[in-house]
Formats: structure tokens, sequence, C-alpha cells
């Protein structure tokens, strides 16, 4: 077999990490990442995902799950890693995503830049940042705004990280 029909056969590999917090009644959070570009402006149900990328050949997916979500949105990374699966998107791509919890505040968002031509066909290279915003959704908003072949995770997430914390019975 080449390594072009090798490269025809797998599919591309995708990592990423999702953040999450407690709002202050106990609800489980998820901190989702908008894409920029032209493309993406002016969606929003169902455009937003996991700062995630692509990675290749001897990279761990959790290293290239950590090196993503930090040159996209620029926050830290902290340790434990809960792993949440992979799911198959529709595109064919395989995505990897692993859990943590931390917090941070969605305006000091710092991303990475991509270069495409723009307009389409104006032989024009524009450059845009890879996320243009981030925000904090309930799983239940997150159901709503996120890509649909990347729900699934917040299921795995509500399967190992109960929704609510129970008030506190000590005085």
């Amino acid at each position: 077999m080449t390594n072009l029909s090798m490269m025809q056969i797998m599919p591309k590999k995708s990592a990423g990490l999702l953040m999450f917090r407690r709002s202050p009644d106990g609800q489980v959070q998820v901190l989702l990442v908008h894409p920029g570009g032209p493309i993406w402006a002016k969606r929003d149900v169902g455009a937003w995902t996991f700062p995630k990328g692509e990675y290749e050949g001897p990279e761990e997916p959790l290293e290239a799950a950590k090196r993503e979500f930090i040159e996209e949105t620029g926050f830290t990374v902290a340790e434990p890693f809960i792993p949440l699966g992979s799911l198959k998107q529709p595109s064919g791509k395989m995505v990897s995503i692993w859990a943590f919890e931390s917090d941070c505040d969605p305006a000091a968002l710092v991303s990475n830049e991509f270069e495409m031509e723009w307009p389409p066909k104006s032989g024009l290279k524009a450059s845009f940042v890879e996320i243009d915003r981030a925000g904090w959704f309930s799983l239940s908003e997150a159901r709503e705004k996120l890509s649909k072949g990347q729900v699934g995770f917040l299921e795995a997430l509500a399967d190992v990280v109960p929704d609510r914390v129970p008030p506190s019975t000590t005085k």
C-alpha cells in the first residue's frame, strides 16, 4: 500500500481539552470557543467547539490537546485530565477529548492566527484569529451551541462529573 493510499484510508486525528467549572450553585459549566474567520462570523448555534487541533505521527494525543488549548486560548491547563473518549465526526475526523476543572475569564482569550485566501478566488491572503471568542455555558446551553458531532463529549462529562454538587450539610 502506498503512502498516498494510507493517507486516504486513515482519518485525520484531532485532540482537545474541555475546561469545566462549577457555578456558585454547583452547576457544571463548560468553556466553549467560537471559530474565527469570515466563514464562521455569522454562525452561532451548532458552531461552537472545544479548543482542539490535529496531530500526527509520534505526538501523543493528550500532549497535542494541551498544546492546542494553550495556542488557541492563551489559558493555562491543569491536571488531572479526565479522558472523555473519542468520537468520529461527520467529516470522518476522529476527535479525542479530555476534561479538566479550572476557571478563566473568557474576555482574556488570546488566540493564534491563521491565514487564508479572502475573499475567495481573489488571490489575496488575510489573517484571522483561530478563535474569536469564548464563553461559559451550562450543559444544556452547550448542547445547543456545540457542533453536533461533539455533543457526545458533554454526555461523557456528565457521566463522570455530577452536574450539581449537593449543598453542604456542615455548619
